[in-house]
């Protein structure tokens, strides 16, 4: 290598240590803020009380069965609407139903109030009720319940009635004696809208 070249190099490397001494010598204002930040979801806890709402046997055509219950927003959030959706099975203990289902024979009756004895609000049968969309029901039968107060508000309770019916439907209806009918309602609370906070 020749000298300027040699010279060159040198005058490089002594540049760039330069700058590297002074950057780490270099002073300049600093300031930091830190800003500590929650977000915390809310809940929805609907509890329904009492969890049977309806235990009877020895029925027969005719019978009818009134019954109360109580939802309870246990929860931090509003409730909106709350879905019912209707399941049951039937026990054929003598196997002679056939094409019968006792779900067809079952009215229900939902019911402003049990005391005063009021017209019921909806009725239909546990048949049509189970093979009804969760919001249908929720639209006709809940929400007129709820329409004064929009809903169910945290650590608030709503009082609901229903009737039962067997009905007789003046034939025979013998192909039921002995069975069961085992009902299962699945309430689904929903919450409000979003909203700015």
């Amino acid at each position: 290598m020749n000298l300027k070249k040699k010279l060159g190099l040198s005058v490089i490397t002594a540049s760039l240590g330069l700058s590297l001494i002074g950057g780490g010598t270099y002073a300049y204002f600093n300031d930091t803020e830190v800003t500590n930040n929650t977000f915390a979801a809310g809940t929805l806890d609907l509890s329904l009380d009492p969890s049977t709402i309806i235990d009877v046997s020895n029925l027969k055509p005719g019978d009818t069965m009134k019954r109360d219950f109580k939802l309870t927003n246990g929860g931090t959030l509003k409730i909106k609407t709350v879905d019912l959706k209707t399941e049951y099975s039937v026990g054929d203990v003598k196997g002679n139903n056939g094409s019968e289902d006792l779900g067809k024979h079952i009215k229900v009756k939902f019911l402003w109030n049990w005391d005063k004895e009021t017209e019921p609000i909806y009725e239909t049968t546990l048949y049509n009720l189970k093979n009804m969309k969760p919001d249908v029901v929720q639209r006709d039968i809940i929400d007129p319940l709820w329409k004064q107060k929009g809903g169910l508000a945290p650590g608030a309770s709503n009082d609901l009635w229903v009737q039962f019916e067997f009905v007789d439907n003046g034939k025979d209806q013998n192909v039921f004696q002995g069975d069961d009918l085992k009902l299962k309602w699945t309430f689904n609370a929903t919450q409000t809208e979003g909203e700015e906070k």
